[in-house]
C-alpha cells in the first residue's frame, strides 16, 4: 500500500508586485492555515515518510510548517524544481519515481495542476483543492511505479475553511 498526500500551497501574498510569482510569500491567513492543516493531518496520524516541495517560496513556505508539526527539520524537505509549472504527466513521472523504502510521501505545489491530478489519479470530481488543501489518495500497489490514472482511491480531501467557525 502506497499512500500519497498532494497539499496545494497555502494562500500567498500579492501585496509585492515587483516580486516574481516564484518568490510570493504567504499573506497572514496562509501563515495560519498552513500549521493548522499540518497539525490537523497530524492528528490523523498520517505523517508522510518524506516531504517533497516546489520551489516557489509559498509551496515551501508551506511543506516548513508542515514539517515542523511532522518533527521533521527544513532540511528533511526535498525541493523538486519540476513541481513548479509541472503539468500531472509530469508530477505522475515524480510520484513514480520516489523510493519503495517509502510508504507515503507528500507533495507540495500548485493548481490547477493539483486538482487535475487528485481527479485523474482517483476518478474521482474535485472541482478544486483550494488553498491548503490536502487530498490523501492510496494505491493497492507495492511499487511506485505501478501507480497510474484511475489506481488510486480518495481517502480524503481536507481543507481549512471545512473548521471555520461559523
Amino acid at each position: 500500500m502506497k499512500n500519497l498526500f498532494l497539499t496545494r500551497h497555502a494562500k500567498s501574498s500579492w501585496d509585492h508586485a515587483g516580486l516574481s510569482d516564484i518568490d510570493r510569500p504567504l499573506n497572514s491567513r496562509g501563515k495560519k492555515a498552513a500549521p493548522f492543516m499540518g497539525q490537523l493531518i497530524h492528528g490523523k496520524a498520517d505523517i508522510p515518510d518524506v516531504l517533497i516541495s516546489s520551489p516557489a517560496n509559498r509551496a515551501f513556505s508551506t511543506a516548513k510548517a508542515f514539517a515542523e508539526i511532522f518533527g521533521f527539520i527544513d532540511n528533511d524537505i526535498i525541493v523538486n524544481n519540476t513541481i513548479y509549472g509541472a503539468g500531472p504527466y509530469q508530477l505522475l513521472d515524480i510520484v513514480k519515481d520516489q523510493d519503495n523504502l517509502y510508504h507515503s510521501i507528500m507533495l507540495f505545489g500548485h493548481n490547477p495542476t493539483f486538482t487535475t491530478f487528485a481527479n485523474m489519479l482517483s476518478n474521482e470530481n474535485i472541482f478544486n483543492v483550494v488553498t491548503c488543501g490536502v487530498v490523501r489518495i492510496d494505491f493497492n500497489v507495492q511499487n511506485w511505479s505501478d501507480i497510474d490514472y484511475g489506481s488510486g482511491n480518495l481517502i480524503y480531501y481536507e481543507y481549512p475553511k471545512k473548521y471555520a467557525k461559523k
